[in-house]
């Protein structure tokens, strides 16, 4: 921005000069939100500066903002209209605003709440460089209070917050904003869900600013949300490099004891007691158990003859390498920084896996060309043995494209020269958004302005295919598991990013349950889901299917929402015997019960206008007992059904808990190498606690789930338990994956934090309470002094929350340390306590 002309003061010049700068921003401006800095408002900021930031010319600039003045900031003004017409009547009123926030806040002139002053003002926090001010967006400050957000659909932002924006464009006279990574939460205001009104906060808020938004590529759905709403132009940016997850500590061990006695059959005698032992300190007996039912323990081992132990140690072997070849995100993308030779080498490992030798992606991360990296490639499979089964004929064209998606991730700079045209108003290239392993490299270059696909062809042949085979499998999966019977309903979670990314994968899955296919009009486009005749089904049911759509999937898909319902319906209709037609005969029950209006509703989600299932808040303010009371908070959230019509979020909880009283199986697609169910908190506070209201509902009967990995080649359904704890072990635990967001500094810090936060919230909605998850955890980021250390300073709070998390485990019983590790953690977390309240 300096080298563009953009005043930003006297900051040094020269390569280095301003490292470090982003770390003591971060920390300055989290100073300035510390209780007491705030009561004194402007003077406060002021007292304490620009702390480590002040060596680059950084200044206080916060400002207080009286309540009147956001009132009259609110009010619209006293005539509306052209004046030759004079006001016009079916406006709303001027003070309509004002009232809504009072109504849920009080009388705005005696309000004393979030960022409050000692004199009752509002203050707006941040810093300034030049004439560019940096602050960290307001909370929606609802977290201790997330019951509100069941029962209030007139929800309002709270009066700081609204102070925040309206200062920005109006007393500050910003000439843009830019919000900095996905996603905030202005976009997220209520309002009208597809296009703002004058009243939607959103509008209200953003007002005429020009809104620059830097987003992830790979998450196209929730940039729409920024556009439609937020008014954003997107600039994307690229996802961290993807890492193996390697092995470490016992899992090493145990890896290399295997090698011995695949080695020596003979040596098993004497190895038997290490591998268990080693399978047991690794937490490892539930993912390979010696039979079904029959998890591996030393008595086990001693028992069993060496023959059937030499078969077990070949499953595990197997389940090791899954392990150790299993994809992560590695650290933080930098923002228009291209890959070092080593990051370009995992972007083109992970990308084309097998299919091209290490050996040949190192001499094309280098730049060295085609050319070598054919003779790369044809020394390392000189042995047909070497030569993997997905390998091409002719790697011409693979070599080809590999050196075309090198050029492209070079091509990162242009991220910050998108984030500038945009600034200056000029044109930023729109691209596809998507995921280079899924989508392939027509989602480069980043730095562009993300779009999404047509919802009137959701979903496409390849989705529509893929989606039926994952269904099939789940199906296939299931039956195994319950003597051969058929679930009488799944529920399938409708995401509107998944959607986007997949081309409507999740909808194929629907189809396929119900036993349905599209048919298209001459356009190209579904003009309706018909169903497949029985006879045509080679004797199986239609299954019945609880559709629970994401905020996003319901706004952006109205019309997949409307072709769903009249499917339901047709369904329902069906002159089909009930034992073959689950829809009709879960229709015909509720029709028995009373239940005449909306019987054959299935798709689901929160109120209109209004996101989120709100588990994630309770369980982020630890405002919860029990897994059945979060299964009720989102039930509570999502009783509002969709479909034809005036079926536009109509409460309708009695259809939802007969629909969950039949639920036997969850199903959840995840279509990202980047984000997975233990590292945001949508997962356990949707997919967890949509089983746990299953569970509810069914009186505590088991509900399966299903967790479909859509990024690779294959659809095989998991089970929920056994991704939980891949993931954990391939990420959380792993010190690779540790050590890599660690040295990102307060951001990695916070990455890591969110996740155990997450590791709790699983726990809470499906009880998953694995001991060495938590023993590894603390282990990690506790007890090793080096990584507490590094936690420590560079996110105190981050730090604290884990130290939180572990003893929270604790005292809900999730989790069994000893009595010194107990003491351990209460002692650390005072002391974090003392240094963020300031008493040390």
């Amino acid at each position: 921005m300096q080298a563009a002309g953009y005043d930003l003061g006297d900051l040094p010049e020269g390569p280095g000069a301003l490292e470090g700068l982003g770390e003591a921003l971060l920390k300055t401006l989290k100073g300035q939100e510390e209780p007491r800095t705030v009561s004194r408002g402007t003077q406060g900021i002021n007292a304490l500066g620009a702390g480590p930031a002040a060596q680059w010319g950084v200044q206080p600039a916060a400002a207080e903002v009286s309540p009147q003045h956001l009132r009259d900031l609110l009010t619209f003004p006293h005539t509306w209209g052209p004046t030759e017409w004079g006001p016009i009547p079916y406006l709303p009123d001027e003070d309509a605003l004002v009232r809504r926030m009072e109504r849920q806040w009080g009388n705005l002139l005696s309000y004393r709440g979030i960022n409050s002053t000692t004199r009752g003002t509002l203050l707006v926090p941040g810093v300034q460089l030049g004439k560019l001010w940096i602050g960290i967006q307001p909370l929606l400050g609802l977290e201790g209070d997330p019951m509100r957000l069941l029962f209030e659909r007139d929800l309002t932002p709270h009066p700081q917050y609204a102070a925040a924006y309206k200062w920005l464009q109006q007393d500050y006279g910003a000439d843009a904003v830019i919000h900095f990574g996905m996603h905030g939460t202005v976009e997220w205001l209520p309002g009208s869900p597809l296009g703002n009104t004058g009243l939607s906060w959103s509008d209200v808020l953003l007002g005429p600013l020009p809104n620059v938004y830097l987003y992830a590529a790979n998450n196209p759905s929730e940039s729409i949300i920024a556009k439609r709403r937020g008014y954003g132009t997107i600039i994307s940016h690229n996802v961290p490099p993807y890492g193996r997850a390697g092995l470490y500590k016992q899992l090493t061990i145990l890896r290399d004891l295997l090698s011995d006695v695949r080695g020596d059959p003979n040596s098993v005698g004497a190895l038997k007691d290490a591998i268990a032992g080693n399978v047991e300190a690794s937490g490892l007996q539930a993912d390979c158990p010696l039979r079904e039912g029959e998890e591996m323990s030393a008595e086990q081992a001693a028992a069993v003859g060496d023959e059937e132990f030499l078969e077990w140690c070949d499953r595990l072997y197997i389940y090791l390498q899954t392990l150790e070849n299993r994809l992560f995100s590695e650290g933080l993308h930098i923002l228009g920084a291209p890959p070092s030779t080593s990051q370009m080498a995992q972007y083109l490992g992970a990308y084309y896996g097998d299919a091209l030798p290490s050996e040949a992606v190192e001499v094309l991360a280098e730049g060295q060309g085609a050319e070598r990296a054919r003779a790369a490639l044809e020394k390392a499979w000189r042995q047909p043995a070497a030569r993997p089964a997905e390998a091409p004929a002719d790697a011409s064209q693979l070599l080809k494209e590999a050196e075309s998606i090198r050029s492209l991730l070079l091509r990162n700079r242009e991220e910050l020269s998108g984030l500038l045209n945009a600034l200056d108003g000029a044109w930023v290239p729109p691209e596809a958004g998507g995921d280079l392993l899924r989508d392939g490299p027509g989602v480069l270059p980043t730095g562009r302005n993300i779009h999404a696909l047509d919802p009137y062809r959701m979903p496409g042949p390849a989705a529509e295919a893929r989606g039926a085979a994952a269904a099939e499998a789940i199906l296939t999966a299931h039956r195994e598991q319950n003597n051969g019977a058929y679930p009488e309903t799944v529920a399938i979670n409708l995401w509107g990013l998944d959607a986007i990314k997949t081309k409507g994968e999740s909808v194929g899955m629907v189809l396929h349950m119900v036993g349905a296919r599209p048919v298209k009009e001459g356009t190209g486009r579904i003009a309706r889901y018909e169903l497949i005749p029985l006879e045509e089904m080679n004797g199986r049911p239609r299954v019945d299917c609880l559709c629970n759509m994401s905020g996003i999937f319901r706004d952006a898909f109205q019309n997949v929402v409307e072709l769903l319902d009249d499917l339901f319906a047709r369904a329902a209709a069906a002159n089909e015997p009930e034992h073959m037609n689950f829809i009709r005969k879960h229709a015909r029950d509720l029709e028995r019960q009373g239940v005449t209006s909306g019987n054959t509703a299935r798709l689901f989600s929160n109120p209109a206008g209004d996101y989120g299932s709100m588990v994630n808040e309770r369980v982020g303010a630890g405002n919860w007992e029990n897994s059945e009371e979060l299964g009720d908070t989102w039930a509570a959230r999502n009783a509002f059904s969709y479909g034809k019509g005036g079926e536009r979020g109509v409460a309708r909880p009695e259809v939802l808990q007969t629909l969950l009283g039949s639920c036997e199986r969850v199903v959840q697609e995840i279509d990202s190498v980047e984000y997975g169910l233990t590292d945001i908190q949508e997962y356990y506070a949707n997919t967890g606690a949509l089983v746990a209201a299953a569970k509810n509902a069914r009186k505590g009967k088991n509900v399966g789930c299903s967790i479909i990995e859509t990024y690779g080649k294959k659809v095989e359904p998991k089970e929920l338990e056994e991704v939980l704890r891949l993931e954990y072990r391939s990420k959380l635990l792993n010190p690779r994956w540790a050590q890599a967001m660690a040295a990102q500094g307060s951001g990695g810090a916070y990455e890591i934090s969110t996740r155990m936060t997450a590791l709790l919230g699983w726990g809470g909605t499906v009880g998953y309470t694995d001991s060495f998850a938590w023993d590894q955890a603390a282990d990690t980021y506790v007890l090793d002094p080096e990584m507490a250390a590094q936690l420590r300073a560079s996110n105190p709070q981050a730090f604290r929350n884990v130290l939180g998390r572990c003893l929270e485990a604790h005292g809900r019983g999730m989790w069994q340390p000893n009595e010194e590790m107990i003491d351990k953690l209460r002692k650390m977390y005072g002391e974090m306590d003392d240094e963020l309240e300031g008493v040390k």
